[in-house]
């Protein structure tokens, strides 16, 4: 007959701690040691502690060594959990942290059932999200750049009053710049503006990058749908699948709503009832995306010339959805900012009611294998 073992690993660069809790409430907890983080020793580890019948099942917390163990694992037919850390229970007067202690709490609370396994993806969706992160640094670097160079200019006193930054006339009159006393200030201004071609012409080429990876990709049909929804464009809703990735193994739209972070907090007890700020779990990119994309409900409903254009081709059931989104959000923007609510709560509102759309969306849309 044979006989689980819980192995719980804390997961670094060079090494590997391994404990392992055996079956059954009273079942021993002990260190099984360290090892070195590779695939052979991994494969030896497991070797080891399946003899005698046992079936090891492992867990360990995500982190910046990715998932290569949980995939390798999977290969060798073996079960393994990837565990946030925020949703691992931890003792509040515990002041003492080693990788002996880590692995052996990891392999106790995964006996218990107390750890809640995270959507692992897969290589294809790793590539995806490591090109969607990549564009969102480099989305980064370039408003960084320009605020840099903004601020050079203030420092000595050159300030652009003919309109908004960043246009083509802004552009021009940087050109054509030529104030400065000293020739390497006039260096340093260059450079800065060297600094931001440079970061636009990045984002440029990894727009075009994802552009060409959507076709091939298996939920290309998920971003091409997502597409009937209003401020959604092919940046936001790439982005948005490839954070969240399955859509559909939320059983439910508020699932998904909580998972972003778009829920308000709660601290209730007794007859009180206490909602705050937005709990701001999980995904914080894909969570930014729906409120960048909130900001198009605060126009009247409308089926442009674009719009329609590259939603021509989709399902008539997708469309309708697309439609009932612009009127109830656009509806429901402006009836909270009549109330006077601030404009952050507004978005986070539209946001959350948005997120139930593209789960709608989604569940309605099938994937290619």
């Amino acid at each position: 007959m044979n006989k689980a073992l819980y192995v719980g690993l804390d997961v670094h660069k060079d090494m590997i701690a391994v404990a392992v809790a055996e079956d059954g409430r009273g079942g021993e907890i002990r260190f099984h040691g360290t090892i070195v983080n590779s695939a052979d020793a991994v494969l030896r580890l497991t070797k080891t502690l399946a003899k005698n019948g046992h079936t090891p099942s492992f867990c360990y917390e995500a982190g910046p060594c990715g998932y290569g163990i949980h995939r390798h694992l999977i290969r060798l037919g073996f079960e393994c959990a990837v565990v946030s850390p925020s949703l691992i229970p931890r003792k509040s007067g515990d002041r003492i942290k080693t990788d002996r202690r880590d692995a052996e709490m990891l392999a106790r609370l995964w006996r218990a059932g107390e750890l809640t396994p995270i959507w692992t993806p897969d290589e294809e969706q790793e590539a995806m999200r490591d090109l969607i992160r990549a564009r969102k640094q480099a989305v980064d670097a370039v408003k960084t750049a320009k605020m840099q160079l903004l601020s050079f200019l203030l420092r000595h006193g050159l300030r652009y009053e003919s309109g908004k930054y960043w246009t083509q006339r802004h552009r021009r009159w940087l050109a054509e710049l030529r104030r400065f006393r000293f020739s390497h200030q006039q260096l340093v201004f260059e450079e800065h503006k060297r600094t931001v071609a440079q970061a636009e012409e990045r984002v440029a080429t990894l727009n075009c990058a994802i552009e060409d990876a959507i076709p091939s990709w298996h939920f290309a049909p998920v971003v091409d749908a997502l597409r009937a929804l209003r401020g959604v464009n092919t940046t936001i809703a790439a982005t948005v699948v490839a954070e969240i990735g399955d859509i559909t193994r939320f059983e439910n739209p508020r699932q998904l709503m909580a998972w972003l972070g778009l829920v308000p907090s709660e601290h209730s007890s007794g007859n009180t009832t206490r909602r705050g700020r937005l709990t701001k779990t999980g995904n914080a990119l894909a969570r930014t995306m729906l409120i960048e994309a909130g900001w198009s409900y605060r126009h009247p409903p409308k089926e442009g010339h674009p719009y329609l254009k590259r939603s021509a081709h989709l399902p008539q059931q997708i469309k309708d959805i697309g439609w009932k989104a612009q009127t109830r959000l656009c509806k429901r923007y402006r009836d909270l900012s009549r109330t006077g609510k601030p404009q952050p709560r507004v978005l986070a509102a539209i946001a959350r009611e948005l997120a139930g759309f593209i789960w709608d969306i989604a569940r309605k849309t099938p994937i290619s294998a």
